[in-house]
């Protein structure tokens, strides 16, 4: 059975392959035209007006993430593509657990996802599939697209809904799933929560739980010449706590992907 950096690199190939012919347009104020007025301000805040249209990124974090409140948070460090023309994500992540390595791997392309999740390289501990991670994994693509890549925001497949000057709902539909979400603006202009309802909890593939998930954002910085926030929290807010498993740093982002 083939490895789980051998999987990465080999979608990461494919993906890179077919977009390799694609040329971005220019993003200009005239593709904002039906955006809410607080997701305009956003695209001008983050400094994506006049820049490509983003066909694909990759990034790098660094974090650290726990399964349960009472377990012990473990470092991790990722590297993820993302492709836009037909939504993929593929997300692959190092870290350690009592001091063993725990690799992992989300792939998403088409409408179907995937976590597989390995201790030691050798013995499977969460092998998740189905309508459950497909949706979740949905939830997932749209929030990157709103922090990491705000230019994919003028995509046909959202509609958008204004409920005041600092909040706007969205609705993204890939193919036969559609996901909704709710995010929240500052004053600035900056994107500083992402709530859905549309997520699921799992460890191991095997139990799924629904709550409304939420990443809320800070500190933006500049990633090549882009305006972007580079740290978020992940959180579930379960009956009796909201319970935070995940601390994302961004290290380094790169748009419009070609092979090294």
């Amino acid at each position: 059975m083939q490895c789980i950096i051998g999987i990465f690199k080999n979608e990461v190939k494919t993906a890179l392959t077919r977009t390799a012919s694609l040329k971005p347009d220019i993003l200009t104020q005239n593709d904002l035209v039906n955006l809410p007025p607080a997701v305009k301000k956003y695209l001008n805040y983050t400094r994506a007006i006049g820049k490509e249209k983003i066909m694909s990124m990759k990034l790098h974090f660094k974090g650290r993430m726990r399964s349960k409140p009472d377990s012990g948070w473990m470092p991790f460090k990722s590297e993820q593509y993302n492709f836009f023309d037909k939504p993929t994500r593929i997300f692959y992540i190092e870290a350690k657990k009592a001091g063993i390595p725990v690799k992992g791997l989300h792939l998403y392309k088409g409408e179907t996802a995937i976590m597989v999740i390995k201790l030691a390289g050798l013995f499977k501990i969460a092998d998740a599939k189905g309508p459950e991670m497909d949706q979740g994994e949905t939830v997932t693509v749209f929030n990157d697209m709103c922090f990491m890549a705000p230019a994919t925001l003028i995509d046909k497949n959202i509609y958008w809904e204004e409920i005041d000057q600092l909040t706007v709902k969205a609705r993204y539909t890939n193919r036969h799933i559609s996901i909704s979400a709710t995010l929240l603006f500052n004053e600035k202009g900056e994107l500083i929560n992402f709530i859905s309802n549309n997520r699921f909890e799992t460890s191991d593939g095997k139990i799924y739980n629904n709550y409304p998930w939420s990443t809320p954002a800070q500190d933006y910085r500049d990633f090549n010449g882009m305006h972007l926030i580079s740290s978020a929290s992940t959180f579930y807010a379960k009956p009796h706590e909201d319970f935070c498993y995940g601390e994302f740093f961004l290290k380094d982002l790169e748009y419009n992907c070609t092979f090294n």
